[in-house]
């Protein structure tokens, strides 16, 4: 993987934006399509259909993190971006205010898109809303500990300088996040929403969201919390280390460098 933070290159804001879109509509159609087919052709096991839906996002995500990295970050995920930014806002590095603002609802249309795009695929209506309920306390629970580990892994590699292995690493943890969690870890509050536009294997019922967002962005926190305790706290040398960075554009802080490039599922 070339770290296109010292290439040199920048990729435009607009392209950074698109790469966003089109990573969080192909990791969802990934997600959800692989469920819809687990429930086709194991229909009277679930733990298979739950084996094949994971092994399926872990390739994918890798896949995606590896070939999108270099132009947007591949975060894909709204946790990681605010973590992106609220580590950024001390050292000049990472994504600016108006990068976020432009990343988030980028990563929501994308990974509704890419629930749209599952279900046709799959000959179902285009939006058919989630049935499944997915609303109790271990739940949450499961979805705190599944986010706070993914910022764990993210910014953990980034500030030991590891992020070449990001892709490897972080698809891993969610494959094995899949399994150890009660949640089946969605992690992320872009999938959470789009899941929601499919009745699927894959599917979150909509009035489950909120609370699952809501222990997303608490373990996004924690996770931060976890990786200062760690780590100790980011500088702007730490940050320009980062191997795999998100390219700056012409509307960033100058010579900005992301301390991750990565998201979720």
């Amino acid at each position: 993987m070339e770290p296109s933070g010292r290439s040199g290159r920048v990729s435009p804001p607009a392209r950074r934006v698109l790469a966003e879109f089109v990573g969080s509509m192909l990791l969802v159609a990934v997600v959800v399509g692989s469920g819809i087919m687990a429930q086709t052709l194991s229909p009277q096991d679930v733990g298979l259909q739950l084996l094949e839906n994971a092994i399926a996002t872990v390739f994918g995500l890798g896949v995606l993190i590896v070939v999108l990295g270099p132009v947007s970050g591949a975060h894909f995920n709204p946790v990681v971006s605010l973590a992106d930014w609220w580590q950024g806002r001390r050292t000049g590095a990472g994504l600016t205010a108006r990068d976020l603002a432009a990343y988030l609802p980028a990563q929501v249309g994308g990974a509704v898109a890419g629930a749209v795009l599952a279900n046709a695929m799959f000959a179902q209506p285009a939006i058919s809303w989630a049935a499944t309920r997915r609303s109790a306390g271990h739940l949450w629970l499961g979805e705190l500990v599944a986010t706070a580990g993914l910022v764990l892994v993210v910014f953990g590699l980034a500030r030991s300088g590891r992020t070449a292995v990001a892709p490897a690493a972080v698809a891993g943890y969610i494959g094995a996040a899949y399994w150890f969690t009660s949640s089946t870890s969605f992690a992320n509050p872009a999938v959470t929403v789009g899941r929601a536009f499919s009745d699927s294997f894959a599917g979150i019922a909509p009035a489950s969201v909120p609370a699952f967002i809501a222990a997303q962005l608490l373990g996004g926190a924690i996770g931060l919390l976890l990786v200062a305790g760690l780590f100790g706290r980011p500088t702007a040398g730490i940050a320009q280390e980062a191997v795999m960075a998100h390219p700056a554009g012409p509307s960033s802080r100058p010579a900005p460098r992301s301390e991750e490039r990565i998201a979720d599922r």
